[in-house]
């Protein structure tokens, strides 16, 4: 500092000095800091009244705000954000998991211990840094909150802690305004109050929404992300993995990598970038190293992600809609007795569905758990067979055969397993469950042999006729036996069953129509019978107004099986809530039906249906052999075809039929429709036993229980046979229950003759020559009511002509006498063999064969026209009428003859060559024919029989039905012998070999 400047600061300080020291300036001075003091004091004192005022206003309009807002306590806060949807789960029988049902939303809940700590701190580093410190609230959310509201900006903060985006997701709505704000701040400081930070956090973790998962499916919890996007469970996430599921919440559908599709968007940054944002905040935390932070950052994240994964609804269609349907259909019934109702009140349309859509509504957000009865590795084993099997048959009318199956056990009612169609993309109808259809000869033992026996009318041996008939029923009734032929007279109860004859059926269900048999089909749970069906007598063979499904179906045959008791089939083996509350569990309710010896005798005729009947080429097609009792139906039309059978352990059936009835008739790789049914009924039956032999192949075999014994019994009365039955050879035996066996000796029959035209016998007169008669026994209709005999079109054809009648024929069978001689025959000889033809004249009962004009031979004309001439002579033929009237004679032909002519009678000047042979030949007056030929007689016989009975294979393709008798296997000829004892009918069974036969039945309506 130089001397001018130095002289400068000295002046003025010598200024200030004076001043300062100035008595006017410290008065000014006194006077200035009062005024300033008291402006002061005034400032201070308008500052604290306007924060006050300032207070109380923001206090007051607080207050305003949450004045609605009811004062929760601690329960009712935790009812509030622990309510949450979680999707329910379905499992297989044995607990085997199955999936989720389908839902708006999935989630699944988790506890917070099996979180990965890398996802916990990921989600607090990201959106509540705050977490541990606060009461619920931050204040500077609030202040802004607050500014945002009187600076009239656009209003875009949510909650800025856990507990309030809890409150705002569970209690509030998403709505942004300050209202909705005040609330949530007014309960997430409750909420903090009431519960630990753990609670919190965990309740958030399993509520936050998540975008989608390899479904496309939209999801909500952590362990449904982690599982739905990387197949791993929540407490297996890894760093960079769990740093991406707490990214979503941001923009859940925005960063998913899954499209509605289920598919991998082709764009994944959004995701990864957003991913890479949370681990820097963990890292900025101190949540995790910088080792760990560069390492997980550069992580290739898209090679976690799973491939499109099929839905439970997607991989298994009809069995998820299937257990639906009846999970819905319980839960409607508990949640109508929670509220006061009862079951049948849900008879009321209205009040049903109001519970059904509650049912709905909870099974799809209550996070049960649905267990099952349905065994997954047969389940999908018949799925497989159903897809891959070759024989169903032509498409018609751009629809192709569907199907339909299901398997139950009988004691329990399980359903083990079903097929609900070919395939669900193209017909969503489940064809086991819910498909109404007419069910055929399948309706015989349930409907006629079962109610029947169980009534004392019926019996195995029970006798009936099976002839053409007329049935008044308001319009008259013919039904008839496939193919329009199959008549064989009479017939017992167990061969109508065997070979599925519908007359039999048809007169046996009229003896106890009156007595409501139909009450046995509600007994064994069949929804579908109307009134009109208990006076219909077309219901024998299946002609229901509304139709079975095949579940009921294959469910009444098990009531045979369980010695009578109907145990309704199931599906849910229980409902258990998602804290472990059993809510469902299924009890059986068993329904006595039949005594358990009219289920066994069912049970036993129907055993000859597999055997030896109309199902038996389905034996060999088996993997393993049981004791299987069953039944085959074909409907109206041929519109369905089915096979239902039971064995000691389970019952199975199949159907085959259009969705729009279309006929099944026709071969299809040379199989005919009823023979494809029954090899798809064995390969998927057979698919179930490779899984569980000891399921389908039980060891034991039905048992007889007492009170049933063998009784033989006359073949066409079914009554004690008397000494002239057993003289007929019409004697048979069979299984009786004790109080209903036969005790009325037979009187049916008297001593009598007949006379055999062709096939056809008739009753001899008394000029009919002995020679050509037999000795047997009159069958007298009016002795047969019983039989059905009022209903037959034709009495006099109950016995016809054939081996099988043995010597016995009708007594109104009877030929008439034309008035005149027969006219002469032609003859021809070949060979030493004299033949010619039935005569033209239908009265002639025979002919008499002369050599050199002397009767060497007589034969009856039922049997073989030929006679076998000695060495040499001159032969004619006569004809026989039934009055005794002998034609003119033939024209002669000489033994040894190339040719034949017309002689004089030159016998007398021949020499009588052969002399020893005629005298043997005509040692009786009455022999019917000579050198054996009444062998020949029979086989002729029994050739015109066949022809009768034969069905052309050449004909209508549905003629293949094993009623051809030339190709039905021995076995089957031979169980029409007669029983001796019940061993040896059940022992018949064991070594038959499979008939190629392929026969059915015709219902009609």
């Amino acid at each position: 500092m130089n001397s001018n400047q130095k002289d400068r600061f000295q002046a003025l300080w010598k200024q200030l000095t004076h001043f300062f020291q100035n008595e006017k300036t410290h008065k000014n001075a006194r006077v200035t800091y009062q005024v300033i003091w008291n402006l002061t004091l005034i400032l201070i004192i308008v500052g604290v009244l306007g924060f006050s005022f300032a207070g109380g206003v923001g206090a007051g309009y607080f207050a305003a705000l949450v004045k609605d807002e009811p004062v929760r306590t601690k329960e009712d806060l935790k009812k509030d954000i622990y309510n949450y949807e979680e999707t329910s789960e379905v499992y297989f029988a044995d607990d085997v998991y199955l999936g989720k049902l389908k839902s708006d939303l999935e989630r699944e809940e988790v506890s917070i211990d099996k979180v990965s700590e890398y996802l916990k701190n990921a989600v607090i580093a990201t959106e509540d840094e705050y977490f541990y410190e606060h009461d619920g609230v931050v204040p500077k959310a609030i202040l802004r909150a607050v500014y945002q509201e009187f600076s009239n900006a656009s209003v875009q903060s949510g909650g800025s802690t856990l507990t309030q985006q809890l409150i705002k997701n569970q209690v509030l709505t998403n709505e942004v305004s300050f209202d909705r704000k005040a609330k949530e701040i007014l309960l997430a400081l409750r909420v903090e109050k009431f519960f630990e930070k753990e609670e919190i956090l965990e309740t958030y973790l399993n509520v936050s929404t998540l975008g989608r998962n390899s479904s496309g499916r939209n999801i909500a919890g952590v362990e449904s992300a982690a599982e739905g996007i990387f197949g791993v469970e929540a407490k297996d996430l890894t760093l960079p993995q769990s740093a991406f599921i707490a990214g979503l919440p941001q923009s859940p559908f925005g960063y998913t990598p899954y499209t509605q599709q289920g598919k991998l968007k082709e764009n994944q940054e959004p995701g990864i970038n957003r991913m890479k944002t949370v681990l820097k905040r963990m890292y900025s935390n101190g949540y995790i190293t910088k080792e760990e932070y560069d390492k997980a950052r550069t992580y290739d994240i898209t090679k976690d992600f799973i491939g499109k994964t099929e839905m439970p609804s997607e991989k298994y269609p009809w069995l998820t809609y299937e257990i639906e349907k009846r999970s819905i259909e319980i839960l409607s019934v508990s949640l109508a007795k929670d509220d006061g109702y009862e079951e049948k009140d849900l008879e009321n349309d209205d009040l049903k569905e109001q519970y059904v859509a509650l049912a709905d509504r909870k099974l799809r957000q209550n996070g049960y758990q649905i267990y099952t009865t349905v065994n997954k590795k047969i389940y999908d084993k018949m799925q497989e067979v159903t897809k891959n099997y070759p024989n169903y048959g032509y498409d018609k009318a751009g629809e192709p055969v569907e199907a339909g199956a299901i398997l139950i056990e009988n004691k329990t009612g399980k359903i083990i397993s079903f097929v609900g169609g070919r395939d669900f993309k193209r017909e969503q109808t489940n064809h086991a469950t819910a498909s109404l259809r007419s069910n055929g000869s399948t309706m015989k033992p349930l409907l006629v042999y079962g109610p029947g026996i169980e009534l004392g009318k019926i019996s195995p041996g029970s006798v009936s006729a099976n002839v053409p008939i007329s049935i008044p029923a308001g319009k008259m009734w013919r039904p008839g036996n496939y193919g329009g032929g199959s008549y064989t007279g009479v017939t017992t109860a167990r061969e109508a069953l065997k070979n599925s004859y519908n007359i039999p059926a048809a007169l046996f269900y009229m003896k106890i129509i009156n007595q409501g048999p139909a009450s046995y089909l509600e007994k064994m749970g069949f929804t579908t019978v109307t009134k009109e069906d208990y006076s219909n007598a077309a219901m024998s063979l299946g002609a229901m107004s509304k139709g079975v499904t095949v579940e009921e179906n294959v469910n009444a045959f098990g009531t045979f099986a369980n010695s009578g008791e109907f145990v309704d089939a199931y599906m849910i083996d229980k409902i258990v809530s998602k804290d472990g509350k059993v809510i469902y569990e299924h009890k059986a309710k068993p329904v006595e039906v039949f005594s358990p010896q009219a289920a066994y005798l069912t049970l036993d005729m129907m055993r000859d249906v597999v055997n030896s009947g109309t199902a038996a080429s389905v034996r060999n097609r088996l993997a393993f052999s049981s004791d299987w009792a069953g039944k085959t139906g074909t409907s109206q039309n041929y519109w369905d075809a089915w096979f239902v059978a039971t064995n000691p352990n389970v019952s199975f059936g199949t159907w085959l039929g259009y969705d729009t009835p279309k006929s099944l008739q026709g071969t299809y790789n040379g199989l005919e429709y009823n023979k494809r049914n029954m090899y798809y009924w064995a390969d998927l039956i057979n698919a179930a036993y490779k899984v569980d032999p000891k399921l389908i192949d039980p060891d034991k075999r039905f048992e007889m229980p007492g009170g049933i014994v063998s009784r033989s019994f006359c073949g066409v009365s079914g009554l004690l046979p008397s000494s002239a039955c057993q003289k007929a050879g019409l004697v048979k035996s069979d299984l009786f229950i004790a109080k209903y066996a036969p005790s009325k000796a037979d009187d049916s029959f008297i001593d009598g003759q007949y006379v055999s035209v062709g096939s056809k016998r008739y009753a001899a007169l008394p000029q009919t020559p002995g020679e050509f008669t037999s000795g047997g026994f009159m069958l007298n209709p009016d002795s047969f009511a019983d039989i059905g005999l009022k209903y037959v079109d034709d009495p006099g054809s109950v016995i016809p002509g054939g081996g099988k009648s043995g010597n016995v024929v009708g007594a109104k069978a009877k030929l008439n006498d034309n008035g005149k001689a027969p006219d002469p025959l032609s003859i021809t000889i070949s060979n030493d063999k004299i033949t010619w033809g039935l005569h033209h004249e239908g009265d002639v009962v025979g002919y008499r064969v002369y050599k050199d004009g002397k009767k060497v031979a007589s034969i009856n004309a039922g049997g073989s026209l030929v006679y076998k001439v000695g060495s040499g002579g001159s032969y004619y033929v006569t004809a026989v009428d039934i009055v005794g009237k002998e034609s003119a004679p033939s024209k002669r032909v000489e033994s040894g003859a190339k040719k034949t002519g017309s002689k004089e009678d030159s016998s007398k000047n021949k020499d009588d060559r052969g002399k020893d042979k005629i005298a043997s030949e005509d040692k009786k007056p009455d022999t019917k024919e000579e050198n054996g030929s009444d062998n020949e007689t029979d086989k002729e016989a029994d050739k015109e029989t066949e022809k009768e009975t034969d069905i052309d294979k050449n004909k209508e393709p549905a003629q293949d039905k094993g009623q051809n008798k030339e190709n039905t296997d021995k076995e089957n000829q031979e169980t029409d012998k007669d029983q001796d004892t019940v061993n040896d009918k059940e022992q018949d069974t064991v070594n038959d070999k499979e008939q190629d036969t392929d026969k059915a039945e015709e219902e009609e309506e």
